[in-house]
């Protein structure tokens, strides 16, 4: 027997305890299924399955989804890890619908995620911040799936904007209103180096500043721009 079948192996005997401990009849290797499970019930029996794998694989949760066909309610047992579950993968489980169970070596279990419907909470900061990006970048100016370079965000493209509006010589804050409504802070910040105050209250494109407009040519990116 591989070793990756004996660890499998051994997380038969708690979760099979485990689900009789819920009142359940449990027997392995039942048509292909790890462990399956019987609650009788006056509408016919509850058939609860559960798969058993050395870890959390893209594998295991596909098998889980299958059984979802056949049983009332699915669980993915793996051997507890050193390190906390990975919550995005335990969001995965919820969606799903799928429980996933921890077995540790002295054969506890530890539920990590309730099988059944579940609706995630939204984030509503975080949600208000994708709309905001959304609608104030404008354009469409970076490719989804790309690695390594930087991204057009909405806020790189108001300050390319006072950029060039500084191309020809020193501004006031205010005088650059209509050219991005945050452009105060985005002088005062000068988060990228593009800029240099001369006095309080003036501010000046430093070559830094030049450097970054002559790499944002198109109108894609820069939408004061000409088209070509």
């Amino acid at each position: 027997m591989r070793a990756g079948a004996r660890a499998e192996t051994a997380l038969y005997a708690p979760v099979k305890r485990f689900l009789e401990s819920l009142g359940l009849e449990a027997k392995g290797e039942i048509h292909g299924c790890d462990v399956v499970a019987l609650r009788t019930g006056e509408r016919g029996p509850d058939v609860v399955v559960a798969e058993l794998k050395r870890a959390l694989t893209l594998e295991l949760v596909l098998q889980a989804v299958d059984r979802t066909q056949l049983a009332d309610e699915v669980w993915m047992a793996i051997p507890t890890n050193r390190r906390a579950p990975d919550k995005r993968a335990l969001r995965l489980c919820r969606l799903l619908g799928i429980g996933l169970l921890s077995v540790g070596k002295r054969g506890g279990v530890a539920i990590l995620a309730e099988p059944g419907p579940y609706q995630p909470r939204r984030n509503t900061r975080r949600r208000s911040a994708l709309v905001d990006e959304f609608q104030r970048r404008q354009g469409d100016p970076t490719p989804g799936g790309g690695r390594g370079k930087p991204i057009m965000t909405a806020y790189r493209q108001a300050a390319l904007a006072c950029a060039n509006a500084l191309r020809d010589g020193p501004l006031r804050p205010r005088d650059l209103r209509d050219v991005a409504d945050n452009a105060p802070s985005i002088l005062a910040r000068n988060v990228y180096g593009w800029f240099r105050r001369e006095r309080p209250g003036l501010y000046a494109l430093a070559p830094e500043g030049h450097a970054a407009l002559a790499a944002f040519p198109n109108k894609e990116t820069a939408p004061w721009a000409s088209a070509s």
